[in-house]
């Protein structure tokens, strides 16, 4: 799991750059706790929780892979889509909330990451028993 836990501490950092963008507006604004009907903070936290809502369970499913004695350049591959896709998400829905390539770009690869992880797992559960 040596690969994962590459892409999991690049994943790490990029969640606590977005947790530092919304305390740092929540600071700026003084509003503790929800968003105070400012926009921007609005933004920020549905940023922030959009990747906490899609990465673990990614990670998860990337960890089983790997642990599965995948080759280790699908997990590479793997792993980079899904850091590239959550800062490409980042930074469309980080600017707009109307329609952006980085939001469509990044959550369509975020699910293309999950789905291909899952039926790569699942290929292996089956080649497995059978």
């Amino acid at each position: 799991m040596i690969i994962t836990s590459l892409y999991a501490s690049l994943l790490g950092i990029l969640l606590i750059v977005l947790s530092y963008n919304v305390a740092g507006k929540r600071r700026a604004l003084k509003i503790g706790i929800g968003h105070g009907e400012s926009k921007s903070l609005n933004r920020a936290i549905r940023v922030q929780a959009n990747f906490v809502e899609y990465v673990p369970f990614a990670l998860i499913l990337l960890m089983i892979f790997e642990n599965n004695h995948a080759n280790s350049w699908i997990v590479h591959i793997a792993g980079a889509a899904l850091v590239i896709a959550r800062v490409l998400h980042a930074y469309g829905l980080g600017k707009t909330v109307k329609v952006s390539f980085g939001r469509f770009a990044g959550i369509c690869l975020t699910w293309f990451v999950i789905l291909g992880l899952a039926g790569l797992n699942l290929y292996h559960f089956i080649a497995a028993a059978i």
